[in-house]
């Protein structure tokens, strides 16, 4: 895949940010159209600058939920770290496919499968064997956009996948504050009470817990009806 970042703007200076969190910025992102065909690669730097998003730059992303055998959610905290959404809950793992071969692969979404494994080690510590690729189950997808300050931001179709076993962590404190699990009611109570509560939650979080995560959990052990893979949901 050709590497084209033009018109884009991506020659921001990160070194007033986190050393980890600003080489990250320069991984290669999936530069897709709207209708989620990979038609270039972009810096993650590039596609999360709102200058770039305002002008439509989109990327390929995905968000993992896992449960435990007790049917609960493992939630995370962002770390203060992070460049996009610091401090902020939510679903157990959010990120992007890169621009490898591997993680290019669309039949069976072995691509985002393989990005959403990676990331699960790197952000959690879970092990690969702890998550194998066909334990992920892809639901379907969503397309959506947040600003998270006056610089950075959200442009993506997400890739939404839900993953059911027990374990191991070991939490990369440079990616993630805290963790903890939480059964359904327990997950109500806190998008009831964020509000008052002071709990930032992600935009795409939010948006998945509006319009489909309830349904989706209450599923959890059948969800082959819940499976929606030609519709990319626009939460715009």
């Amino acid at each position: 895949m050709a590497v084209d970042t033009t018109p884009f703007d991506s020659g921001l200076d990160l070194s007033n940010y986190d050393d980890e969190q600003a080489r990250l910025m320069e991984e290669m992102c999936i530069v897709i159209d709207e209708n989620d065909r990979a038609i270039s690669a972009a810096s993650k730097k590039t596609c999360h600058l709102m200058t770039n998003i305002d002008q439509g730059l989109l990327h390929r992303a995905f968000s993992v939920f896992l449960f435990n055998s007790k049917n609960e959610l493992l939630l995370q905290q962002r770390a203060t770290e992070k460049i996009t959404f610091p401090d902020h809950y939510t679903n157990t793992c959010c990120s992007h496919p890169l621009a490898t071969a591997l993680e290019l692969e669309e039949a069976g979404q072995m691509g985002v499968r393989r990005a959403a494994q990676r990331k699960l080690e790197h952000e959690l510590g879970i092990p690969a064997d702890q998550v194998p690729l066909d334990s992920f189950q892809y639901l379907t997808r969503i397309h959506y956009v947040a600003p998270s300050d006056g610089l950075w931001g959200e442009h993506e179709i997400d890739y939404i996948l839900f993953v059911k076993a027990d374990v191991d962590l070991n939490i990369n404190e440079n990616e993630v504050r805290s963790v903890k699990y939480v059964s359904l009611d327990e997950m109500k109570e806190i998008i009831a009470t964020a509000e008052e509560t002071g709990t930032k939650l992600t935009p795409w979080f939010k948006l998945i817990d509006e319009n489909f995560l309830y349904k989706w959990w209450a599923k959890l052990d059948n969800l082959e009806d819940m499976k929606d893979h030609k519709t990319i949901h626009r939460l715009l």
